[in-house]
Formats: C-alpha cells, structure tokens, sequence
C-alpha cells in the first residue's frame, strides 16, 4: 500500500478532493470527514453501538458527542470530571457512557438526557479504564494507579467486588459471560479473575511493557491486548482452552514513544481486522488472519490514541494528540 505524506494544508485538501471522486463506501458526507473542538489532546473515543453517534474526550475534562453522519456536527458537550478523561465505553444499548478520570472518579450518563447518574469515587488515585459488561446485571469494571480492579453495580453506591494487584492497572475489560474481568497493568502481565471465586483463575503473560489496552472481540473468543512494547497480542479467553497455549496471534507495526500514551486498539465488526493508534502520527490496521497490515494511514500531527471500527458500515474512527478526530471509509 502506498503512503502519501502531507506535507502542507493544501496538499491534504488536494487528497480530500481526489478522495471525493472515489467510488463511496459508506453514508458518510465524504469519504473524510475532519472534527475539530476539542481544547486539548484526545485520550479516548468510540461509536455508539446503534452507529449513529460517537464520542471522545481527553485533556480538556469533557466529553464531547458527534453525529456520524451529514456535517458531524459535535450536539453535546458532557461536564462534570474535573480532570482528564482517561477512557469513555458507551453500554450496549447506547443509552449509557461510562466514563473514567484523572481525578479518582468514575461517571455514568445518560445519552437521553446528558445528566451523570453516577459518580463512583471509590478509587484513591487516577482511574485509567472502564468498561461495562455486555449482558446480565447492570455491572461496570474500572481500573486505576491504585493497584485496585473495582466491578460496580450501576444500582448500588459501593462496588461489590475488590481486586487488588501489586502494581498500578492501565486497562480492563469483561469478558463475554460477565463472570470475568481481564486486567493489565505496568507488570505487563493480563490477569483473569474469576468473579464467582474471587481468585485470579490464569495469567496471560508474552507482553515486555505496559498493557494500554484490552478488547473482547465481536464474538467473545479473543482478546486484543496493546502495549507499550509495541505489539498487539491477540489470545483465546474460551473457558476451556489450555493456559499455555492461549497465545494466537502477535502484530506489528505501532509505535509508542516516551510520551507513554495508553493507546487503544479495536475489533471490526466481524472480527477480520483490527486497528491501533500509534505515536508515529499513523492508524495502523491490520487482518487478523495473515496478521498483515493493510492500511496505515497518515493525517494527524501527532500521536494517534484511540481508534475504533464503526458497528455496521466500513468506517474506521481515529482521535489524537493533535485534538482532530477522523471518520474515513476503509475499503
């Protein structure tokens, strides 16, 4: 695949034009769509699981809401965290974000209304990643600097389990049942505890740096696992698969540099691709069964952090350091 680097403002609108006269892909307004409006570099960002919106938020404490489609016009502005956003996750019916900052707190609001209905303060230092399960009772995870793992219930004030490893965790995640949490942290290692027996039931270990982040794939086999060593790692999580051997897939290709972003990565729909950020200034995608790159793809002017895969159309969603967010179609 050929990379073309922009070297000016105008040579990035003469590749817009071009791209406009490409057969279209998707039901955006333009094969690339740019948003800007952010005051700060962008941490986090995700499609809404219905495909109609999307959010991001990072340095400047809000969350910012975009339309997909026509101008994505940004219709709500989320405030409420008085530090940076570290991670936002929407839930699966798209009604609640659950968001994670640097001031300690956890916050979940209501798309419908834009109010926070919660605001766990449980954690006693920076909470660096949340997410919601995907079924069953209303429970989110969160993992912070103090070494903690907390799994909540929406409904009750207190998280109703504790985990407590030895070193500050970057990332979590369930997994597909709900009846684990996978951790990573600075000890590079991926933890799985068991929320029936509240004991770490294994340990997925192949990673040399800091885990930035976890993603339970579409189907709930694999998780993706991103690194400060510069590696994706993908690993089957099926409840039954030998320990040793759970290691899949590794790819290549990112970079992370001193600025020790935790950068995301994503699963496509289907599960055939999957994406990073990368502190080079590219996205980097690639196909999960020949671990090849397929796209890397240039426009930001600084280190890409959170990438994401639309849920029903080829459109693949990047924000960075540089505080611009991307929609472009993929083929």
């Amino acid at each position: 695949m050929q990379v073309q680097r922009y070297t000016s403002f105008d040579a990035y609108n003469r590749q817009i034009d071009h791209a406009k006269q490409l057969p279209r892909l998707s039901n955006l307004q333009a094969p690339i769509m740019l948003c800007n409006g952010h005051g700060g570099e962008i941490f986090t960002a995700q499609f809404s699981p219905d495909g109609s919106c999307f959010a991001t938020a990072g340095y400047d404490n809000q969350i910012f809401l975009w339309n997909v489609y026509g101008d994505c016009e940004n219709f709500a502005v989320l405030k409420g965290h008085t530090g940076s956003v570290m991670d936002l996750k929407f839930n699966t019916d798209s009604r609640l974000i659950f968001s994670a900052g640097t001031e300690h707190g956890v916050r979940v609001w209501d798309m419908e209304t834009g109010a926070c209905v919660r605001n766990a303060k449980a954690h006693k230092d920076i909470v660096n990643s949340v997410h919601p399960c995907r079924r069953g009772p209303q429970l989110f995870v969160s993992a912070g600097d103090d070494k903690l793992a907390l799994v909540h219930d929406i409904r009750q004030k207190f998280p109703v389990k504790k985990y407590e490893n030895k070193f500050p965790q970057t990332a979590v995640t369930f997994n597909d049942t709900s009846d684990q949490i996978f951790v990573g942290g600075i000890d590079n290692t991926i933890k799985a505890w068991d929320l029936r027996k509240d004991q770490i039931e294994y340990v997925l270990r192949g990673h040399n740096d800091t885990i930035t982040d976890l993603v339970l794939s579409p189907d709930g086999r694999f998780i993706l696992s991103n690194s400060m060593d510069c590696a994706l790692k993908q690993w089957d999580v099926r409840p039954f698969t030998p320990s040793p051997s759970r290691l899949v897939n590794s790819f290549f290709g990112h970079q992370h540099n001193f600025e020790k972003n935790l950068l995301k990565c994503a699963w496509s729909p289907d599960g055939t691709r999957i994406a990073s950020g990368s502190s080079d200034r590219y996205v980097y995608a690639w196909e999960t069964a020949s671990r090849r790159i397929l796209y890397k793809l240039p426009g930001h002017h600084g280190s890409v952090n959170a990438v994401d895969f639309h849920p029903t159309e080829p459109i693949l969603l990047s924000a960075g350091s540089d505080k611009r967010i991307f929609l472009g179609e993929i083929a």
